[in-house]
């Protein structure tokens, strides 16, 4: 087998739904295409079977990748379980950094690293996934030169990141994944036009020094503004990055939320609260209840009214509590 290295680089983003997905796509990818692909699944800390799952399908040599390896034209890297998958210029690395989106292996590391050292040579690609990892990485990819791909939301199974990628860049194609395999060919094969190279944005720098979890606290606070908002994670404070749209946010220790998702984790740490608080209310009642039926066994008919009086106020705080609670999930949630 060659081992030459690629002259292009496709790096492909997707969570929920991804797999189908994966596994359609990298069958229709022509075994003599000059570019190594790599792959970013959310599969937290779980095992993962991706690999021979796509080999199996697949004309292509699959494996996970190890840190350190130089991409190698026709061969398939998939990001191992509970680690960021970062491409340099000459090699591949595999970091434990700050997670992103609650998420690692997360998309938005590769796609940065991927712009900052491969730039025009670098094609992004979002599947089907909730929420929008991966939007704020395909903006890197054509801030620098390179070309961005997007599942068309309509054919996906979760089409949430496929919009929230279209929503951040115009993309060079919009296709179903039954026309992702021959369109990422034609791509590949696509010389690209002469012209000014791409300087990368400064920021862009400091996000990849991040993932690798290098002096993290100095690069957010180059690239971000403290903002009034904490860290879902950790409860520290929040930056805001500077110059992102849409919003972004980082923590001291480099956990990195888009608006989206920060809004999702907050709404979900809101209903836990409000869980807590519905069990505790109704603890008071029964206990109320229980003390109740003790003074009115003992005839202090008085001390017994004004706990089944309490007791009732404590039903109704918790029936607040779960009207509010079935109400955010018939709105979505916050």
């Amino acid at each position: 087998m060659s081992k030459r290295p690629p002259s292009r680089v496709i790096v492909i983003g997707t969570s929920a739904g991804g797999v189908p997905a994966l596994l359609q796509l990298t069958q229709d990818l022509p075994a003599d295409l000059d570019a190594a692909v790599l792959i970013v699944l959310h599969v937290g800390a779980h095992p993962s079977l991706l690999p021979e799952l796509l080999r199996m399908r697949c004309q292509w040599n699959v494996v996970h990748a190890q840190d350190g390896e130089p991409p190698v034209a026709g061969t398939i890297y998939v990001a191992p379980p509970d680690h960021h998958l970062l491409l340099e210029a000459r090699q591949l690395r595999l970091t434990r950094g700050p997670k992103e989106n609650h998420a690692r292996p997360a998309i938005d590391p590769l796609f940065r690293s991927a712009a900052l050292n491969w730039g025009p040579r670098a094609i992004g690609v979002i599947l089907t996934g909730q929420l929008d990892d991966g939007a704020a990485g395909l903006q890197a990819v054509k801030e620098c030169g390179g070309m961005a791909v997007v599942q068309d939301p309509d054919t996906a199974a979760q089409p949430d990141m496929p919009r929230a990628a279209m929503a951040a860049v115009d993309p060079d194609a919009c296709v179903s994944i039954e026309d992702m395999g021959s369109t990422l060919a034609a791509l590949v094969r696509r010389a690209r036009p002469a012209g000014a190279a791409h300087k990368p944005p400064r920021r862009l720098w400091h996000e990849v020094r991040i993932n690798e979890g290098v002096n993290v606290m100095s690069h957010v606070q180059e690239i971000g503004s403290p903002a009034e908002l904490t860290c879902p994670d950790r409860g520290g404070a929040l930056f805001e990055i500077n110059d992102s749209s849409p919003p972004r946010f980082r923590c001291h220790i480099g956990h990195a939320f888009s608006a989206q998702t920060l809004s999702s984790q907050q709404g979900e740490a809101t209903e836990q609260v409000l869980r807590s608080g519905v069990r505790a209310l109704q603890e008071k009642e029964m206990l109320l209840r229980r003390l109740a039926l003790v003074s009115r066994a003992s005839g202090r008919l008085n001390e017994a009214q004004v706990g089944e009086r309490r007791a009732d106020e404590a039903r109704e705080q918790a029936l607040s509590l779960r009207r509010i609670i079935e109400g955010r999930g018939e709105g979505g949630g916050a």
